[in-house]
């Protein structure tokens, strides 16, 4: 056996070795950007890790009249670039690519989800597949409910076989349009068939979180007002909008990453421990903390939010220029980049603990995670000299891009006298697991296939982060509290100092 062949002792355990039933995906927007660099890459590595199930067929439809041939060459080309193996096994994606096919798909041409209807028969026939369907929706938002009634109206949404639609964020754009939305998909397909995907959910780190609390036994104990002082979420993105302006300057920050990413984060640090880790006891657990969250309203939004714009500046070395210079941004426009809000979860494990959630776009670097700030020692044993270098503990959740957990303490100064010192423990994904961990989506559309809703979001979940929002949103709309800058490359405006400032706090440094 080759060296680099050697099994790895340390990635024990790390493969998923689950196999789903033989079924059809079908991709619409399967010529997209998110086709191209997220799904079929996805779908690669399950069929490179024996993953995908015999007789699996993946049809990627869009508006344009491609060949099957054609549009293996275009798959193949991505998951060269894209994936997160390398280098590529040409066995492998040869026969992944012997089983993606495409169809010529308009979302508003019934005739077209006639066409489809045929091909996936014949693909049934052909493959040996039991009639089981997944509809993938990796287009606009907008087109959602298109699609999910085009396909109730060609028969595509009963039959043999099982019959799931998945749709990505953003679930709607308020609480109105999220109900509207789950209405129209309920009509096509029952609420355990709709599968809504936030990509976050499938990072390793991001359920390191549950492993974390739920499977040592020393940290649960202390994971309660008792002992924590506060809570700090940041979600932070050195890059700028990226030629979505058209999109951002009618989302926000607000909508964008704190109504889902940053909200998911909160969940899953403040939930209970749930009876089993299954869909229906992980997402009642998540909604109970939704549900808990003291609503902002009236004054409160103003002296419990922060929204700012950036302003030109440097990042990373570069100068960029400011958000109203960005392409298709409104010159006087008034949407937030950075969010911060401060918010409390009214149960008995969190009472009185702020949780502080901050989101922006041109920060100085790329990063996602959770600080837990314990409280200070009652009593200062080894007095005020002595202590004045230590901060009080901390335990930090690093999502991305690093991601690990760090526990911050105190410990002796190697010397004569006596002096604490802050020092930290490290644990690194790489460094101890050796071992590249799956992208979300390679978990996320496993997890699909095989009928396993728990990592996705449910339609009352859905609601319960969309009630929290609209009131900030409806606030910020007429101009309460007054949206700040900031330089591209500061960590927001000066308004989000002074919110953790007027508590007595500051905001962690990642």
């Amino acid at each position: 056996m080759k060296l680099e062949e050697a099994p790895n002792p340390l990635a024990e355990g790390l493969h998923d070795y689950r196999v789903a039933d033989p079924a059809v995906m079908v991709i619409f927007g399967g010529t997209g950007d998110l086709s191209g660099r997220k799904l079929l890459p996805a779908l690669y590595n399950l069929a490179r890790q024996r993953s995908l199930p015999a007789g699996f067929a993946v049809v990627c439809a869009g508006r344009d009249e491609i060949a099957d041939d054609a549009f293996r060459k275009h798959a193949a080309d991505k998951i060269h670039q894209f994936s997160r193996t390398q280098p590529i096994d040409d066995r492998v994606l040869q026969a992944f690519l012997s089983s993606l096919f495409y169809v010529k798909v308009d979302a508003g041409r019934q005739d077209d989800f006639k066409a489809l209807a045929r091909r996936l028969e014949e693909l049934d026939n052909t493959r040996h597949v039991p009639g089981n369907r997944i509809f993938y929706c990796a287009t606009p938002p907008q087109v959602y409910k298109t699609i999910a009634t085009q396909l109730q109206a060609a028969g595509l949404n009963t039959g043999n076989g099982f019959h799931r639609i998945v749709v990505e964020k953003p679930f709607g754009s308020d609480l109105q349009s999220a109900r509207e939305l789950t209405q129209t998909l309920h009509t096509s397909f029952p609420e355990d068939a709709v599968y809504r995907i936030d990509h976050y959910l499938g990072k390793e780190t991001v359920q390191n979180i549950l492993a974390f609390r739920f499977a040592n036994s020393i940290f649960e104990p202390v994971w309660n007002s008792n002992l924590i002082d506060s809570v700090q979420i940041t979600v932070a993105e050195e890059l700028g909008i990226e030629q979505r302006g058209a999109y951002y300057d009618r989302a926000g920050v607000l909508r964008d990453i704190v109504q889902n990413h940053g909200l998911q984060l909160v969940t899953l640090t403040a939930m209970e421990p749930p009876l089993a880790f299954d869909a229906g006891a992980v997402r009642d657990e998540k909604v109970k903390v939704l549900r808990a969250i003291r609503p902002l309203e009236g004054e409160e939004i103003a002296r419990s939010t922060v929204r700012g714009q950036y302003t030109k500046g440097w990042v990373l070395g570069e100068q960029v220029p400011g958000y109203r210079d960005e392409k298709d941004v409104a010159p006087d426009s008034q949407t937030e980049t950075f969010a911060a809000l401060r918010l409390f979860v009214d149960n008995w494990r969190w009472a009185g603990v702020p949780f502080y959630v901050r989101a922006g776009k041109r920060q100085p670097k790329r990063v996602t995670e959770i600080r837990v700030q314990f409280k200070r020692p009652p009593h200062l044993t080894f007095g005020r000299e002595a202590m004045q270098d230590v901060d009080s503990n901390a335990i930090t959740l690093r999502i991305q891009p690093e991601e690990g957990i760090s526990l911050k303490f105190g410990a002796k100064v190697p010397s004569a006298g006596l002096r604490i010192r802050n020092v930290a423990m490290d644990f690194q994904y790489m460094t101890t697991f050796l071992f590249d961990a799956p992208e979300a989506y390679e978990r996320l559309l496993l997890d699909c296939m095989i009928g396993d809703p728990t990592l996705f979001t449910r339609a009352d979940e859905v609601e319960a982060a969309w009630k929290l929002i609209d009131p900030i949103e409806e606030s910020w709309r007429n101009g309460v509290p007054p949206l700040g800058t900031y330089p591209a490359g500061a960590w927001g405006s000066t308004a989000a100092t002074e919110l953790l400032s007027a508590d007595g706090r500051e905001w962690h440094r990642p």
